[in-house]
């Protein structure tokens, strides 16, 4: 599947999973670690390079391509779907859980993270 296609199952509702996203991800950028934060200072996860590298990638694909935060939570698969909403009380993935609380206001990178392949 190209880029495009996956972009618009994506921006329809489209069930897609993690892999699948890291996949396209890796498929057409180059990453880039970088410390990216997720949330407001008094509720904020700060991520070092190399950490949640898959939340990174996908933050930061999402911001590319302006997608909102449904479409972007979605990019998550079973880990925002099984993990976090059918365990709304649970402490894993607190990046998830972060942006299903604060949206885009919360997130922020220390610089680019993602580069298009040539």
């Amino acid at each position: 599947m190209n880029l495009e296609e996956f972009l618009s199952r994506v921006r329809q509702g489209d069930q897609v999973s993690f892999a699948e996203t890291q996949s396209v991800i890796k498929r057409y950028y180059e990453y880039i670690p970088a410390s990216f934060s997720n949330g407001p200072d008094d509720d904020q996860i700060e991520n070092e390079a190399e950490q949640n590298e898959g939340s990174c990638r996908i933050f930061y694909f999402a911001s590319l391509h302006q997608l909102d935060q449904a479409q972007t939570l979605g990019l998550f698969g079973d880990y925002y779907r099984r993990d976090v909403l059918d365990n709304p009380d649970g402490v894993n993935h607190l990046n998830i859980r972060n942006f299903m609380k604060y949206g885009w206001a919360g997130i922020h990178f220390s610089t680019s993270v993602l580069k298009a392949v040539e």
